[in-house]
């Protein structure tokens, strides 16, 4: 039986919601600002950008393979204060209600 192209890229969004979102919670808020998806390889690649305690704002590269149920972190860069003051004009991916990147572990 063969799944729409849709549905598995649906399915593929949902694991990776579950997988990911645990994770960087921590961080919230948190936007998704690029999302390529891998379907022949049932895997999603997609950047998010948050603040960091450490690092200040940073947009990170993921990779989640649904087929492993694996999130990897693929690295970051730096985004720019200026860049994150237009990007907290719209709707997170993650929303907190309040900001404590204090208190997360910091990986």
């Amino acid at each position: 039986m063969t799944v729409a192209p849709s549905a598995k890229i649906e399915h593929i969004r949902q694991q990776r919601d579950t997988k990911a979102r645990p994770h960087l919670e921590q961080y919230a808020p948190v936007w998704l600002v690029d999302e390529v998806m891998l379907p022949q390889n049932d895997a999603v690649q997609f950047n998010v950008v948050f603040y960091h305690p450490r690092y200040g704002w940073v947009n990170r590269r993921y990779r989640y393979d649904s087929f492993n149920d694996v999130l990897y972190h693929k690295g970051q860069n730096i985004f720019s204060e200026e860049e994150a003051l237009t990007l907290e004009q719209k709707v997170p991916y993650i929303e907190a209600e309040t900001i404590n990147t204090v208190e997360s572990y910091g990986g």
